[in-house]
């Protein structure tokens, strides 16, 4: 169909926000003969908990056309190298590991780290922690910019922190410049057709606004798939403990190096994130409400950030974990909280709500504008949804704390689906992993890297009193090498900032 004249349906989106203008954009690029609307009530604000990218949104700003240099600095963004997970593991040596984006210089050292991940886990006494092993995890630690000189000739994988509000605001522009029509009025009703898909959204006022396709970006609200349609949310409380979270922003320390990567530290009932920004840090608790209250999830954040005694108001936000049975319903597509929501541990809301949308007019223009793909695309995205749920129940899963019942809770946890059950057999029988992953087809959600990266950070090897001498010694002195050097290529995080 990509050859074939450009599909020119009317397109209504409801609500903004970064979800519903990152759909806007795309809509407005794939089908420019297309009529895309983004309906916005001006007082509803968005969510905005995270504010961290995947490598995707890469991707996407380069395809919309929009270059760093134009929106980073508008959006107070940095650059992401990956993620940091403090806390997770009470095993010595194992209290800190980096989890990585993916990039080229990863060829020449990820063997070394799968043999001696296996060799450790089949019982032989090797240095397995994965933070030896790859190029982001330096560029992290040393504060430089993910970003590689001409002479360098490895693609370096990176992703993005920034303001949330902001970034939609960007987007928003950019749609607008693309003749994305604007209406800044909140709806009151959702009309249904005889044949039970959306025939308009009526407007305060009275306003009929009819469309061909109805994208809900109206958040947990879910005004048209869940509201009008009564599509089935499906949860994910059994998998995943966290429903609750608090805010607390931090001013940037003037001066201060700015760290290209997220911090996540398990807290007594769930993580902090720290992200930082170019004018702050975003600071945050994921908590499990069924053991810890409000209050006290907000003191232990305060006292993690050393802000007891400071005047700086918390936000509170309540969040609800699942997805929906189907995103495409009708004549409706559900994206953003609105589809679904998982919380932020990897930072995958944008990614799954940027792979809806281009799934969706993939299989749209396969169906030359017909409902003909539905069922199959919303297998796809019911997958993904669920393949980026086991990784993230992974982490608490495999987590090698026993200071309280919440920890221990996860640790005991056997609401595992077959593919994550299989993983783990593969890890702990000594089995390849990535061979687990290729039979299984999850490569496309994480790959075996990460997996591995996983199991190795928090050290779910044998006690190391049953450890066996290696059989060879590992050259992981020549690995420090060729990182070291590649390291000399990548300037400092905040001058790169700076320049932008």
């Amino acid at each position: 169909m990509r050859d074939a004249p450009p599909l020119s349906p009317r397109v209504v989106v409801l609500g903004g926000g970064t979800a519903g203008w990152m759909a806007a954009c795309l809509f407005a690029a794939r089908w420019p003969r297309a009529r895309v609307t983004v309906v916005e009530a001006p007082e509803i604000g968005i969510v905005g908990v995270g504010e961290g990218s995947t490598p995707q949104l890469r991707a996407l700003f380069a395809r919309l056309g929009i270059a760093e240099d134009a929106w980073m600095p508008a959006a107070d963004a940095t650059y992401k190298t990956g993620i940091r997970f403090d806390g997770w593991s009470a095993r010595a040596g194992y209290s800190s590991y980096f989890h990585p984006f993916a990039s080229a210089i990863d060829l020449h050292t990820a063997g070394a780290f799968h043999a001696c991940a296996l060799a450790r886990r089949t019982g032989r006494a090797v240095d397995a922690h994965p933070d030896r092993f790859f190029l982001n995890t330096r560029l992290a630690e040393a504060h430089r910019a993910p970003i590689a000189p001409e002479h360098f000739p490895f693609e370096v994988g990176y992703g993005y922190h920034f303001d949330a509000h902001k970034v939609g605001a960007v987007l928003r522009d950019h749609a607008l410049a693309q003749g994305v029509v604007h209406v800044a009025a909140r709806v009151d009703t959702v009309e249904l057709g005889d044949g039970g898909d959306i025939a308009a959204l009526i407007l305060a006022g009275g306003e009929r606004l009819t469309g061909d396709i109805f994208v809900d970006a109206s958040g947990f609200r879910s005004v048209i798939a869940q509201g009008a349609l009564g599509v089935r949310f499906v949860p994910f409380a059994r998998n995943l403990f966290c429903d609750r979270a608090v805010t607390l922003p931090t001013p940037r320390k003037a001066g201060a190096p700015i760290d290209a990567h997220t911090t996540a530290t398990a807290l007594s009932s769930g993580w902090a994130w720290a992200i930082p920004l170019t004018s702050r840090t975003g600071n945050g608790y994921v908590y499990a409400s069924d053991h810890l209250s409000a209050d006290a999830a907000e003191t232990e954040l305060r006292r993690h950030l050393g802000l007891l005694d400071a005047d700086v108001a918390a936000r509170h936000l309540t969040m609800k974990v699942g997805r929906v049975e189907e995103a495409w319903h009708a004549n409706c597509l559900a994206i953003g909280l609105a589809q679904g929501f998982i919380e932020p541990l990897e930072a995958t809301a944008l990614h799954l709500t940027q792979t809806t949308v281009e799934r969706f007019i993939d299989a749209y223009e396969e169906g030359q504008g017909t409902p003909a793909r539905r069922d199959t695309f919303n297998a796809e995205i019911a997958r993904r949804f669920e393949g980026v749920r086991d990784y993230i129940v992974a982490h608490y899963r495999l987590n090698q704390r026993h200071d309280t019942d919440f920890w221990h809770a996860n640790a005991a946890n056997n609401h595992l689906s077959d593919d994550l059950k299989a993983i783990m057999t593969a890890w702990f029988t000594g089995r390849d992993v990535a061979a687990e992953v290729t039979r299984r087809d999850l490569a496309g959600f994480y790959s075996a890297l990460s997996w591995e990266v996983l199991f190795a950070g928090y050290s779910t090897f044998p006690d190391d009193a049953r450890l066996r001498p290696a059989l060879a010694p590992t050259n992981t002195a020549a690995i420090d090498r060729l990182l070291d050097g590649c390291l000399l290529n990548f300037g400092d995080h905040a001058a790169a900032l700076a320049r932008r």
